[in-house]
């Protein structure tokens, strides 16, 4: 199993009404949470871990998650509200307010963490229950305890706007980061975080991951290892906007390595570059289903093109 372990919220998507007027419709989403269902989705094994609302909004996160194959029985539950984060939409590029206030996800604790059993092979962390308090400091926990054991990757999926104190939040994510053995940041992210892209990645691999993956929107990703960098380009695509793009990017990569049987540290830090670029092929086509779709709307199986390993197989 692959426990993601992050936010979970209801985007707010904006509809033009009649009139000029405007409303907006509640969709699950978060970013992990969006990694998550589109995990599901693709069969692979997926559980999700964050404090859950029993309101309306919570039993739509609830029920999406198990509609999609997700099993979230690891996640404690309250009467707390659910985190909203209303969406506006420019050229189809997506920016969030945040409604977060005592929320379910946000008063998750350190006593709330589980015990986590033989099956969970690899944890995945991210989004913005990693900026605030008392679950940014639960979700490092989790981690710090895990990432001896288990396979770890990290996408911060940072937003500035919702950052109120950026040198704890800074200082988690360094640490955090250096943790991890897979670390996926966006263009955006490397900009916040250093002005010189290039040696902040060499100083991530230094520092522990055995890789550092890159979105560079419509020029691909890359992916950096000790070894070298590999890059991949997009894959055609009608982009209708690019909510829960890179969410779809980090399942297709996690689908990928489970299917190469290297879900695991030693295997992946043992990856060479064929393997890497089977990685980063299947998360750009992931990616491209979900940038067809409005809103994060990740491709069941049966949407996209079997995976190379599975293809490779079946000609054996």
């Amino acid at each position: 199993m692959i426990l993601c372990c992050g936010d979970a919220l209801i985007d707010m998507l904006p509809l033009d009404l009649d009139g000029g007027r405007r409303a907006f419709a509640p969709q699950a989403g978060g970013a992990v949470f969006n990694t998550a269902i589109a995990l599901g989705r693709l069969g692979v094994e997926t559980g999700f871990f964050n404090g859950l609302s029993t309101d309306l909004f919570g039993k739509m996160l609830t029920d999406e998650l198990k509609a999609s194959g997700v099993d979230s029985a690891l996640s404690p539950r309250s009467a707390r509200p659910t985190t909203l984060a209303f969406v506006t939409l420019e050229d189809g590029h997506a920016s969030y307010h945040f409604y977060d206030e005592a929320t379910a996800s946000r008063l998750l604790a350190p006593a709330d963490l589980p015990g986590l059993g033989n099956d969970v092979r690899a944890l995945f962390f991210g989004g913005i229950s990693l900026v605030v308090e008392p679950c940014g400091s639960a979700f490092e926990e989790l981690m710090i305890r895990e990432a001896a054991s288990r396979l770890v990757m990290i996408d911060p999926n940072i937003r500035p706007d919702f950052v109120t104190d950026e040198v704890a939040y800074r200082a988690r994510l360094t640490r955090m980061m250096a943790a991890a053995d897979i670390v996926k940041l966006s263009e955006e992210d490397l900009a916040w975080l250093a002005p010189d892209a290039d040696a902040f990645i060499d100083g991530l691999l230094a520092a522990g991951p055995s890789v550092v993956l890159v979105t560079h929107g419509a020029r691909g990703a890359t992916g950096h290892m000790a070894g070298g960098t590999i890059s991949v380009a997009p894959r055609p695509a009608t982009i209708v906007d690019t909510v829960g793009a890179g969410d779809a990017f980090n399942a297709g990569f996690l689908e990928a390595l489970e299917g190469l049987g290297r879900l695991d540290k030693a295997a992946t830090r043992a990856m060479g570059e064929g393997d890497l670029r089977l990685c980063l092929d299947r998360a750009a086509e992931v990616a491209a289903v979900a940038v067809s779709r409005p809103g994060a709307n990740p491709p069941w199986a049966d949407d996209i093109s079997a995976p190379a390993w599975r293809r490779l197989a079946a000609r054996a």
